[in-house]
């Protein structure tokens, strides 16, 4: 009996690497293999990004292509120290070349964050947190969130988190792991100090993705505000608004996902 293979959906695709020696092999191997099974080589005009090494370099790759995320997709194979959110390790080539014989992916979404305040034109986006921080001056800033006051913070800062980035630094700063499917965001204070004549919620504060946060305070301009791995300063800024934008990440799902799973091989 002779099996019928089923039809591989073609796809144009680049190859984003950590420029380390083993990745650019597994960058190399990769892209023979996907090349070998009809896919087209394009670092120009594509659809699917591969980014090979760790979450670090997933996150270089979107941010790298903001412009086009309406109509492109991300794979992660990992070759990193951390890999949360890639579906192959470098051992796993060929498993991901049968994948995409099998099925077509599934496309997960992921909203991104976005930042910006009157004093700057310039809009930024981060798909796991925008921290507002400082170590070497304590920040005294007030929150409001949808309009309304909600509290006066004094430490190293804030960290508005998504649903994605709830296993990154908001982690670290004992903040809530949050299922995946949930859209919310969430704010966690940075070493706050409390006193006798002033204290905050210092807990973490989860709340519907529409909403809208507001900073506000004289002492942003000694701050930095940090998104993912980038940051910027803030001189001369004196607010800053922080919400859920239209932007998605897509990630492209050609195995099964397990969210539970990923978190047991995080700790």
């Amino acid at each position: 009996m002779v099996l019928s293979e089923r039809k591989v959906v073609l796809m144009r695709f680049t190859i984003i690497s950590r420029p380390d020696d083993h990745s650019k092999e597994v960058s190399d191997y990769l892209r023979r293999r996907c090349e070998e099974t009809g896919w087209k080589f394009d670092e120009s005009d594509f659809e699917l990004v591969l980014s090979v090494g760790g979450d670090g370099t997933l996150l270089r790759s979107i941010h790298e292509h903001l412009d086009k995320l309406d109509h492109i997709s991300f794979v992660g194979i990992h070759t990193g120290t951390l890999g949360f959110f890639t579906d192959y390790t470098d051992k796993e080539i060929d498993a991901f070349i049968y994948d995409i014989r099998q099925d077509e992916c599934n496309i997960e979404k992921a909203p991104l964050l976005k930042f910006s305040s009157p004093q700057k034109e310039e809009i930024f986006y981060a798909l796991n947190e925008v921290r507002i921080e400082s170590l070497l001056k304590t920040l005294s800033l007030d929150v409001y969130i949808d309009g309304e006051f909600f509290e006066h913070t004094t430490g190293s800062g804030i960290c508005v988190s998504t649903q994605a980035g709830s296993t990154a630094i908001n982690r670290a700063l004992q903040g809530a792991v949050i299922d995946s499917g949930l859209n919310v965001l969430q704010l966690c204070e940075i070493m706050p100090i409390a006193h006798k004549s002033h204290h905050s919620l210092r807990s973490p504060y989860i709340m519907k993705s529409d909403r809208k946060i507001l900073v506000k305070g004289e002492d942003l301009s000694l701050a930095h505000a940090g998104y993912d791995h980038l940051e910027t300063d803030l001189n001369g800024i004196s607010e800053i608004m922080i919400s859920t934008s239209d932007k998605y990440v897509r990630f492209a799902r050609y195995r099964k996902y397990s969210y539970l799973k990923r978190l047991k091989n995080l700790y």
